[in-house]
């Protein structure tokens, strides 16, 4: 236990560092889950699609036509904010924003959040 002690006092500026990335990601963690944001894993995606959720694919058309989910709704990112009407039909539905990676679809969750309050994303 001195050891570690010695260390933080030797190297002060990797420990402020370290406490300000750990105190960061609990912001961020608490900032997303109080502002509705919801992550799922696909066995939960597959839960939520089961209870009639909305598959919201964000890829372009033509990876939409190589292969999809079926019954998926395909809204490419950049016209997400032009067919806004489009989504507000599944209001009363919890929406399941899915893309190739997960950035496009949490960033999607993120700048939707407050327009519609069931989006999540996948994957």
């Amino acid at each position: 236990m001195d050891q570690y002690l010695e260390f933080a006092a030797n190297h002060t500026l990797l420990m402020a560092a370290l406490l300000f990335s750990f105190f960061l990601l609990i912001f961020t963690e608490l900032r997303r889950r109080a502002g509705g944001l919801v992550n799922v894993e696909p066995q939960d995606a597959v839960k939520l699609i089961n209870n009639d959720a909305v598959v919201l694919d964000l890829r372009s058309p033509e990876a939409f036509a190589k292969g999809h989910i079926v019954n998926a709704k395909n809204i490419p990112f950049d016209e997400l904010d032009a067919k806004n009407e489009r989504l507000e039909g599944f209001r009363s539905r919890p929406i399941v924003a899915v893309c190739d990676s997960g950035v496009t679809s949490t960033r999607a969750v993120t700048t939707r959040a407050a327009a519609t309050a069931a989006l999540r994303a996948c994957c």
